[in-house]
């Protein structure tokens, strides 16, 4: 069974509220009449029951919103097609709405907040000397167009061939290639239609596959031949070669536990000698490293060495939001066969002690953009007081630096109170990361478990969850989520454990996809708004006929044809209402907060008095007042059951309080409910902001709704087929006019009603935005 979303649970509990309350006023009303039911008007006890139970009935009819359930269906369904248009595809209906509560989005960096375009910008070997020399890669996106930058800013061609290119580095630029081409399951094609290189599998594997073809391979004359190659043909010419002369006997798979990934190669060009090709995260991979490539030599690793490499990977990370992998090999002679056998035997329970003793060969560190949008999608969320917490498995400082880039962090954050690697939250008791993520803003290093577990401590300190996720094991903090959202080229699992499914895997349709949560909400609160109203004010219409004991305004016919076809037009186009430009500007409402705030309700209840008070005023101006009418005094028209007794000598009883009159009075009554309710629709176009602010022509819906619901009313008033259904006749210049005056006042009354709402009790001021969106706005300036 689907968990209730925060609409449902309040829908739920202000039916229910609802419910009650008309139960007893029903009851209330039939039985504060009970003295009348033997009136001599109803020939008999019986007759005067079953009267005043039909009274009872219709002020049932007029106090349940019938239409309620089907137009805010029709406004999820609405929202759900406009989030659509922008790529952002709905699975689970009421998850529209709750996206409006939203006070915590937890997302992945890669691909999410950045364009998931890998490119390696940083490569560093080591030189004949030991030292660390780190080359420049050129190139932006996976076009196998670039070329090393030397140390004079020329560009460096047959680096892995030519040793007089880079001296000093030739052997270890020729294992950065075998690496990086053969330990690999990514391929690079170019589209024709689109005139791009595109890539298939992982992007951080494209992108040292795109580096391959950059470097070149290690054969000269092959590499002469690169330039007359077709686009096709060179989107991975150099990987193909070095396959062509390596056979792959075994791979070792990624896992997040030893966070590396092997291939265990013949080479053949090499007297058929085993190799095994290891790249991974440096502090791994430096680990298991027992040696080194200096020069075209293999000399021990020793800890200062260690040390430098892994602060120059620190480095790269933290000043340059780059993603570092570590390059490394493993050589054995072909007869032993012994990696091959180690392989066959481990059955994946060690691979650790297979990729050890490790010969450091380089560190690729790779650049992944952070998408243009995604810094203003971020100072949004901000400045609407939701907290976006980035949950990744990248370095803490590579993503501490994108995090600083996009406005996550601001420059003087500090990141002990911030920023956690998985390690960090684990070393934590249970008090401690209920503490953690209050504040934090980042999670690095961390392993699927953790999201789960992320998102229940956040669920249980009061906060609505989105999390954003694609892969299989991100599927159960997914579906825990308040908000599950799935990335668009993520796995088939995640989407099903969605809400909601990203079709472009970005960040800035989650923050749009809140805005239209926030928008339907709002909407969703003017259509319940303009119901309640409207039918409070027939509740009161029914209750001062019989508190004045006049004769019906409105019979449960009537009733039922406003509730359920003339205010259900524009009620439904009031879903179409444009969202408050300043709606990212604003606190995520509290999942507990009512529907119906004590403020909202004393408004419902002043705009329905007048309401009923201009329906029941309607039926006794054609009476007493009307040119047409038949001139009655109030007396008269309050004592019309005692008629008989009391006016009989003056009056034509049944001629007066029971023909023609009486079907007249209550079309006048009819159409003031219907005008009324017309301009409440108007009125309803912004919770607070006036008319002349927010005109009627914003929603041209709600003008073709307003003016269809006319047309039906006219139809019923004007089509004698229809007057016997509903007990009503044409009207003339004089009632029209009469209605015109008595209805336009709701407009004046509402525009004081707003003007003190947005005044006093909900002034318009934006949510205080998180510390590193004011930095931001702040360098931004500067």
């Amino acid at each position: 069974i689907a968990e209730k979303t925060p609409l449902k649970k309040k829908l739920d509990d202000f039916g229910n509220t609802l419910a009650k309350v008309i139960t007893v006023v029903c009851v209330l009303v039939w039985v504060i009449n009970i003295r009348h039911f033997s009136e001599t008007a109803h020939h008999g006890w019986v007759r005067g029951a079953v009267y005043y139970f039909k009274i009872a009935v219709a002020l049932a009819v007029a106090a349940i919103p019938e239409g309620l359930a089907v137009i805010i269906t029709t406004c999820l369904a609405l929202g759900t097609r406009r989030m659509a248009e922008k790529n952002a595809i709905v699975r689970s209906l009421p998850s529209v709405e709750t996206l409006g509560c939203t006070s915590i989005i937890c997302s992945d960096k890669t691909g999410t907040l950045t364009t998931n375009q890998m490119c390696v910008s940083r490569l560093i070997v080591l030189d004949g000397a030991g030292a660390l020399r780190e080359l420049e890669v050129s190139g932006s996106d996976f076009s196998p167009v670039g070329h090393i930058v030397g140390p004079a800013g020329e560009a460096v061609e047959n680096a892995a061939a030519d040793t007089a290119a880079l001296p000093g580095s030739t052997a270890a630029l020729r294992d950065v290639v075998l690496v990086s081409a053969l330990c690999n399951n990514a391929s690079i094609a170019y589209n024709v239609e689109k005139d791009a290189y595109q890539h298939v599998g992982e992007p951080t594997e494209a992108a040292l596959r795109v580096l391959v073809e950059k470097v070149g391979t290690y054969d000269a004359a092959f590499n002469a031949t690169l330039a007359e190659l077709s686009h096709a043909d060179r989107a991975q010419a150099c990987c193909q070669w070095l396959q062509q002369r390596a056979k792959r006997l075994a791979t070792l798979e990624f896992t997040r536990e030893r966070k590396s990934m092997s291939a265990l190669v013949c080479d053949v060009g090499r007297d058929n000698a085993n190799r095994l090709l290891v790249k991974g995260a440096p502090e791994n991979i430096l680990a298991r490293c027992d040696f080194a490539r200096v020069g075209d030599e293999t000399v021990e690793m020793t800890a200062k060495l260690r040390s430098s490499l892994a602060a120059a990977a620190e480095r790269l990370g933290s000043t340059m939001a780059l993603r570092t992998m570590a390059l490394a090999v493993r050589e054995e002679d072909g007869a032993s066969g012994t990696l091959a056998a180690a392989i066959a035997a481990d059955k994946g329970e060690g691979f650790e002690r297979i990729e050890s003793g490790l010969t450091f060969v380089g560190l690729a560190a790779m650049h992944d953009p952070p998408r243009p949008e995604v810094r203003d999608s971020i100072a949004h969320c901000s400045e609407a007081g939701i907290r976006v917490v980035v949950i990744t498995g990248d370095a803490k400082q590579t993503a501490e630096s994108i995090c600083r880039t996009i406005g996550i962090l601001g420059d003087e954050d500090g990141d002990a109170q911030l920023c956690y690697t998985g390690a960090e939250f684990d070393a934590m008791d249970d008090a401690e990361q209920r503490e953690c993520v209050k504040t934090a803003r980042l999670f690095a290093r961390t392993e699927p478990q953790h999201k789960l577990r992320l998102v229940q401590l956040l669920q249980q300190a009061g906060y609505v969850v989105a999390m954003l996720g694609d892969g299989v094991n991100d599927a159960a903090a997914v579906k825990r989520a308040d908000i599950g959202v799935a990335m668009g080229s993520g796995t088939d699992v995640a989407k099903l454990a969605a809400d909601m499914v990203l079709a472009d895997d970005n960040f800035a349709t989650v923050e749009m996809a809140v805005a239209e949560g926030r928008s339907i909400y709002d909407n969703t609160k003017q259509f319940i708004r303009y119901l309640i109203s409207s039918n409070i004010g027939e509740v009161v219409s029914i209750f001062l006929t019989v508190l004045l004991n006049m004769p019906e305004a409105l019979i449960p016919v009537q009733l039922l044809w406003v509730n359920l076809v003339t205010d259900g037009l524009p009620a439904t186009a009031l879903g179409f209402n444009p969202p408050d430009p300043h709606i990212m500007r604003h606190a995520p409402r509290s999942a507990t907060q009512p529907i119906v705030s004590s403020w909202l309700l004393v408004r419902y209840t002043i705009i329905g008095a007048y309401v009923g008070v201009a329906t029941v005023f309607g039926y006794a101006w054609h009476y007493i007042f009307s040119p047409n009418g038949p001139h009655v005094s109030y007396h008269e028209l309050t004592h019309f059951h005692h008629c008989d007794r009391l006016f009989a000598d003056r009056l034509d009883c049944a001629a007066t309080f029971g023909g023609q009159h009486a079907l007249v009075a209550s079309s006048i009554s009819l159409s003031i409910l219907v005008t009324i309710e017309m301009l409440n629709a108007m009125n309803s176009l912004s919770e607070n902001a006036s008319l002349l602010r927010v005109p009627l022509w914003t929603n041209p819906s709600l003008i073709a709704a307003v003016l269809l619901s006319f047309a039906l009313h006219f139809a019923i008033l004007y089509i004698p087929f229809f007057n016997t259904i509903f007990s009503v006749v044409p009207l003339g210049l004089v009632e029209w006019t009469a209605i015109a005056y008595i209805s336009i006042p709701i407009i004046l009354i509402d525009e004081v009603l707003k003007w003190y709402s947005r005044t006093f009790i909900d002034p318009p001021t934006s949510s205080k935005a998180a510390p590193a969106a004011k930095a931001a706005e702040k360098k931004k300036m500067q």
